[in-house]
């Protein structure tokens, strides 16, 4: 027999919030208790209503704001209450980077054991219409006399009624309604999972997963939704490999991204990108962290980087233009193919790159017996523990490290300061705002 659902009390409860979470809820005592409250900000008397219990833990929902914290504002949203891509639009952007760095703080003190011995600044761009990458779900509710298409809803697994999301590029973002009534025109809107949005600098892409095949109306529709966005379609009816453009004969769309740093003609470092392809969410941010990055590399001419998980090349060839060689690894073969191709666009000749396992041991490979002036890792959420042993033995006098995760970040930061490193610094860097989501930077050295 299955565990018997409890019943949550009917009435609201009232909390005064002692603080807030690391993805964005307030967190109140009852009884010794700890209860995470959805909308609610510390130091705030607030009435909600329970949505559900655990064991070491209760979840809530604001009902009333009794007395308002000073940094509480307006969200733009109006999905806020019920969207789950975001979780702080109710907080002043200026509070929601001081929380983060309470976050990372925290992390590195109670996982890590370490403190840096000094802290960076934030790291910050503009708050709205920063997200050029995302996967929207999408399905057809007739009791809605709709389909949706946005982003599923806060804890649950349906997908949020909405029709407008200032975190997406306004080109999509403002006009899910457009997209929502041409999903709603095909012959088969049951069928429609998801569409994948990718939008590079110049150009944007919306991949239309799709279950079933297409008619030539279906096609005609798709068409005509990407004339009216100024958006390529493209198609995708299983895995990876089936994605291909709506249009075999229309022009090919060319996603690209640049960063301010130059190749040796002086021009911008440009990256080619197809739609699934891993890049950073946020444009305005990774030309920001791409510069801070190298900042912290302390870079000279004479120098051999190398540069772990390295994508599609998005720091390993700003840093080959700026010193003797540089190495780049990572996990993804096609990536390490696309790295190597953006190289040769960019008239860069002192990059390598290399695939491997980085979650296996590398001390044995031609890259992995290299000695190198400075490293840089931009691991996974899951961090990159395992590499701590070859990290140890490369001794590489300077290391920075790009993080996802704050927890993950800790752990390593612990694991490297035993072997030897010193954490001179960290900070965060906020590619989500007005999400829980820490993105931070850290630095350490070793004599």
């Amino acid at each position: 027999m299955g565990r018997r659902r409890q019943r949550l009390p009917a009435e609201p409860l009232n909390a005064t919030i002692e603080d807030l979470s690391h993805d964005g809820r307030g967190v109140a005592r009852i009884d010794g208790k700890a209860v995470f409250i959805h909308g609610a900000l510390p130091g705030e008397a607030v009435r909600f209503r329970l949505t559900g219990r655990r064991k070491a833990f209760d979840m809530g929902q604001v009902v009333e704001v009794l007395e308002p914290s000073a940094d509480r504002t307006d969200p733009r949203c109006p999905n806020f209450d019920r969207c789950g891509g975001c979780a702080l639009q109710h907080l002043a952007p200026e509070a929601q980077l001081e929380a983060k760095q309470r976050v990372l703080e925290e992390n590195l003190r109670r996982i890590g054991g370490v403190t840096p011995q000094h802290w960076l600044p934030p790291l910050a761009g503009s708050s709205w219409g920063y997200r050029r990458k995302a996967r929207l779900s999408v399905r057809n509710v007739p009791g809605k006399g709709r389909v949706l298409v946005g982003f599923r809803e806060r804890m649950g697994r349906y997908v949020c009624d909405m029709t407008e999301c200032h975190t997406l590029i306004p080109a999509v973002g403002l006009r899910l309604d457009e997209i929502s009534e041409c999903i709603g025109s095909l012959s088969i809107p049951d069928e429609i999972p998801q569409i994948e949005v990718a939008a590079g600098d110049d150009q944007l892409v919306l991949v239309v997963r799709h279950l079933k095949d297409l008619t030539a109306g279906d096609r005609a529709r798709l068409a005509a939704l990407g004339e009216a966005l100024d958006a390529h379609i493209w198609l995708q009816s299983g895995g990876p490999d089936t994605v291909k453009p709506l249009l075999a004969d229309a022009p090919p769309a060319s996603l690209t991204f640049s960063l301010q740093q130059t190749n040796a003609q002086g021009e911008p470092l440009t990256f080619d990108f197809s739609p699934l392809n891993f890049v950073q969410v946020n444009a305005e941010m990774n030309r920001q962290m791409v510069s801070h990055t190298l900042a912290a590399l302390e870079l000279s001419p004479e120098h051999r980087v190398l540069d772990l998980f390295s994508g599609l090349g998005n720091f390993t060839l700003p840093i080959a233009a700026a010193c003797r060689s540089a190495v780049g690894v990572e996990g993804e073969e096609s990536l390490v193919e696309l790295a190597r191709h953006n190289a040769r666009r960019n008239g860069i000749d002192n990059a390598e790159f290399f695939a491997a396992d980085l979650r296996e041991d590398q001390a044995g490979t031609a890259w992995g017996r290299q000695t190198y002036d400075r490293v840089l890792l931009d691991p996974p959420r899951s961090g990159a523990a395992e590499l701590v042993p070859l990290l140890d033995a490369l001794a590489a006098p300077r290391l920075v490290y790009v993080s996802c995760h704050p927890g993950s970040l800790a752990r390593d930061a612990g694991e490297l300061v035993a072997k030897g490193y010193e954490l001179v610094s960290a900070g965060i860097m906020d590619m989500f705002p007005h999400t829980g989501h820490v993105e931070s930077i850290a630095v350490f050295t070793r004599s």
